[in-house]
């Protein structure tokens, strides 16, 4: 069986199909010298990046799926024996590892994680047998290290190190008592009398199998993909958990436009995906195949029935029953990043075609931390390594949520870029880790004293936080606010940061415009901890910690450290504690503030802070963009009062609301998705806009889609 262990080898090179996608292709156009000259520079590029895994470590992975199989193989017939099947039984009894992700479809790199599918009989349950009694096993072997269950996800996994080997194991019990070993997961009988979080797990297999079976030419495939995959990762728009695009995600995109142009190569299908995707008009979907129906029950993706569907902003359609949308997690602002980065790709690729640039300049990493002149920091600790991992899996899957409450709470006015990143301070001495927001004022608002007060918001978050069933002693976090100029130098690939002109210039031009020309947009984030002792019923501080590292210490310089002159370590005996004073220094006494007001009215605490614990995570924002408007907010929402520049905070905490209803496409009247034609030739059929909901979509009265 395709994609099963001992079996996932990377396929020779496959003659181009024809139609293998919804429609014809846009171009049949074979490649000129040209062409085959720029695939052999790409091809070049990748391997000297060292994006291709060595001999070693591909028989490493082989041999580590190898031992895993014989660990679930052992598993199941123990819980055979033990619940009592006959020894006949207990002989058959089996369970098959299935992969998918990378890995499946040949473009793994070097230290990539492997995505593991077991499949078992339906008496071995996933929450009492695969959480309980293989995660007891898998702790007691030496050669596993990190294991973190997450039965509570959207797709349950187990999460763990093998040999070194970062893993992915998922589990599926399907309606057979005896596994075969020629088990095919790709026939539709399989979803019978599954539960949809058993159809999730096996979906990501199925999904990668039905991709390699609908493109034309499985290595140019992979060629591709592993090439984009590596931009989005340079980019900062790899990352589904953030809210931009995953493995799947990326490989779909890339599948539909080997499918649109079947007899390119590399070069021509990178070139051809920025230029299609530059000008998708979504939310029209992207699909491989048509949408299958099937009389198992399972919901598809369907903008006529479902509700939730019709807010998707960039919907990405996996293929095969049942149809999801694999991108339901991009908002509009990260969908706007992500269009800004396909746009200067493509303008890169329009110079890589005249031969006036070469690959390495499509790669260049994104400088993110010069794009913007304001940024949130949210900073994460814990009392040792597993614990952090525990706390910074649940804080940084909520991050997503930060920046939709921000763009709700403002209006849409405050756009907020979460960097995919994460961050640690290595002179501090204990488990800590922080992430970074970009914050910038939407283009081409010109509003006068007008204050965004984001402390309710913040709040909000933190409360959404505090509510982790796993939360320890420890456990802490601070969001808070620095200015650009206050970056510490640990984020910056060399240590400290160069004098360097940004890559995206039109962006950090129309970030310092938006930040200066009618009033700074700030942030006035009182970042500390605090026990809620501290605040009297006005809301003055009277005695702060904080889990802020020195990231905002009016400490950092611009220039390198001295040649050989290593920054002491910082202990945190007391993590709280020991920083608090350099976030202080770092913000209130920074001249670069004086526009911020810091002052920690209304600020709130974290469910989990209490006169016993200092595990309290608060913060205070608020910003100003100079404008005097009156946005009251109604009674059951948490958006902030201004009025005449005079800001009044509004703590209430509500459930999570549409980003922007006013921006939310209406479907009506679909005859049928399945037979509606996702493809249109642009300038000399050679480009490419989805239009395949377009007659049916209907805007609401503040403008189209």
């Amino acid at each position: 069986m395709a994609g099963s262990v001992g079996t996932v080898k990377v396929a020779s090179r496959s003659s181009p199909k024809r139609h293998s996608g919804m429609d014809p292709p846009l171009s049949l156009a074979r490649p000129t010298v040209f062409d085959l000259q720029k695939t052999a520079e790409l091809e070049k590029f990748l391997v000297e990046t060292g994006l291709y895994e060595g001999e070693e470590q591909s028989a490493k992975r082989e041999e580590v799926l190898r031992e895993i199989d014989g660990i679930v193989k052992e598993w199941v017939k123990r819980l055979t024996r033990q619940k009592g099947f006959s020894e006949q039984i207990v002989e058959k009894a089996n369970a098959v590892l299935f992969t998918f992700g990378s890995y499946r479809l040949g473009v793994h790199g070097p230290g990539a994680d492997i995505d593991i599918l077991c499949v078992g009989p339906s008496y071995v349950k996933r929450e009492e047998d695969f959480f309980v009694i293989l995660h007891d096993i898998l702790a007691q072997m030496e050669e596993v290290t990190e294991l973190q269950p997450v039965p509570d996800a959207h797709v349950p996994v187990m999460k763990f190190k093998f040999h070194g080997m970062a893993i992915d194991l998922l589990y599926a019990s399907v309606s057979l008592s005896v596994i075969p070993p020629d088990f095919n997961i790709s026939e539709g009988s399989v979803l019978s009398g599954l539960d949809e979080a058993t159809v999730r797990s096996l979906n990501g297999c199925r999904v990668a199998d039905r991709i390699l079976r609908l493109v034309p030419n499985a290595e140019n495939f992979r060629t591709t993909l592993r090439c984009l995959k590596y931009w989005a990762e340079r980019r900062g728009v790899y990352s589904n958990v953030t809210g931009f695009l995953g493995g799947v995600n990326w490989a779909i995109l890339v599948a539909r436009i080997c499918q649109l142009y079947p007899n390119a190569v590399p070069s021509m299908l990178v070139s051809r995906f920025f230029r299609v995707f530059t000008q998708w008009q979504w939310p029209n979907p992207v699909m491989l195949c048509a949408i299958e129906n099937d009389d198992l029950g399972f919901s598809v993706w369907d903008p006529r029935k479902n509700i939730r569907d019709r807010s998707h902003v960039m919907p990405i359609i996996t293929p095969g029953y049942p149809c999801m949308n694999s991108s339901y997690n991009v908002s509009t602002n990260t969908l706007r990043v992500i269009m800004e980065q396909f746009k200067i790709g493509n303008k890169i690729c329009q110079e890589i075609d005249l031969n006036k640039a070469s690959w390495a300049v499509l790669f260049e990493p994104l400088n993110f931390f010069e794009a913007y002149t304001k940024y949130l920091v949210v900073d994460i600790v814990a009392d040792d390594d597993d614990d952090l991992r525990l706390w910074k899996g649940w804080v940084e899957s909520r991050l997503r949520q930060l920046t939709l409450k921000i763009e709700r709470d403002t209006k849409g006015m405050l756009q907020c870029h979460p960097y995919p990143c994460e961050y640690a301070n290595p002179s501090v001495q204990c488990a800590h880790c922080s992430f970074f927001m970009g914050l910038s004022r939407k283009e081409g608002v010109k509003i006068h004293g007008q204050k965004f007060d984001i402390r309710g918001t913040v709040d909000e978050f933190m409360h959404e936080i505090g509510m982790y069933t796993l939360w320890k002693s420890g456990m802490d976090l601070a969001v808070t606010h620095v200015h650009k100029q206050q970056i510490p130098y640990y984020v910056f690939e060399q240590g400290y940061k160069k004098p360097c002109t940004p890559m995206h210039a039109n962006q950090q031009e129309q970030s310092d415009r938006n930040d200066t020309e009618d009033g700074t947009p700030t942030v006035s984030l009182d970042g500390q901890l605090k026990r809620k002792r501290d605040f009297d019923v006005v809301g003055h501080s009277e005695s702060c910690k904080s889990v802020k590292r020195s990231s905002v210490s009016s400490g950092y310089e611009e220039s390198p450290p001295d040649s050989g002159n290593i920054v002491s370590p910082i202990v945190c005996e007391d993590p709280v504690k020991s920083v608090s004073s350099a976030l202080r220094n770092g913000v209130q006494n920074s001249p670069l503030h004086g526009d911020v007001n810091l002052e920690s009215a209304n600020c709130s605490n974290s469910p989990h802070g209490s006169e016993e614990s200092t595990a309290s995570g608060t913060s205070c924002a608020a910003l100003e963009t100079g404008g005097m408007i009156d946005e009251t907010a109604g009674p059951e929402s948490s958006v902030p009062r201004v009025t005449n520049g005079t800001v009044q905070t509004m703590s209430v905490y509500t459930p999570i609301k549409c980003v922007a209803e006013k921006d939310e496409p209406k479907f009506v009247g679909i005859d049928s998705l399945a037979s509606s034609n996702c493809a249109e030739s642009l300038d000399d059929a050679d480009m490419l806009a989805g239009n395949v909901l377009s007659e049916n979509m209907h805007s609401s009265g503040n403008g189209a889609i």
